[in-house]
């Protein structure tokens, strides 16, 4: 019989459009962010991060080499494109953007402003990130029904992806799976004796 995992939940290894994966980050670093910066607008590790970044084969910079690249107009620029699209596409506020930048709120704005994009209202903000995490759910939920139909089981499925039972039936659910017969998981029956 084989050895299980201490760990119940394995670390999901990050996709391409996480923004904690490892070109996610690269992409940021390279917009001028700092690896605090990075920790900050993340939640991994310092260590985590640089681990990250190497493995995204990102050229590391000095200080002052982070401070000369923000000085400068094509950098700045970029650094503006890339707060752009975390704010229209990703749902970010100012508040993350400016971690994002090493800047104040109003510094993010003004980058934002300057890259063409517009500031919403919080309500707006909540309508983008509340898609997001429809679009993110809906993703995952088909990803499990596939690998349902493919033979896994649904506690498998749970602890694989870090979810409760429920939350796995649910968005199996959501996905228009076709539950397979469940199985009694009682006691087996002792059959009478004819007398």
């Amino acid at each position: 019989m084989g050895v299980r995992s201490m760990n119940p939940h394995p670390a999901r290894k990050p996709d391409e459009n996480d923004l904690r994966g490892p070109q996610a980050l690269r992409t940021r670093y390279e917009s001028g962010a700092t690896v605090d910066e990075l920790v900050t607008v993340s939640g991994l590790s310092y260590g985590t991060v640089l681990n990250r970044l190497r493995e995204a084969g990102t050229e590391m910079r000095t200080s002052w080499q982070t401070r000369r690249m923000r000085n400068d107009p094509q950098a700045r620029m970029r650094l503006a494109a890339h707060l752009r699209v975390l704010y229209e596409k990703r749902g970010a506020t100012l508040a993350e953007l400016a971690s994002v930048a090493g800047s104040t709120t109003r510094g993010a704005r003004r980058l934002l402003v300057d890259a063409g994009g517009v500031p919403r209202t919080s309500q707006q903000t909540q309508r983008i990130r509340s898609a997001n995490r429809a679009a993110e759910r809906q993703k995952l939920a088909l990803s499990l029904r596939a690998r349902y139909e493919n033979g896994a089981t649904v506690p498998h499925l749970a602890e694989s992806c870090g979810c409760s039972l429920g939350t796995v039936y649910r968005l199996l659910r959501l996905a228009g799976t076709r539950m397979r017969p469940q199985h009694s998981h009682g006691p087996a029956r002792t059959p009478r004796s004819r007398s």
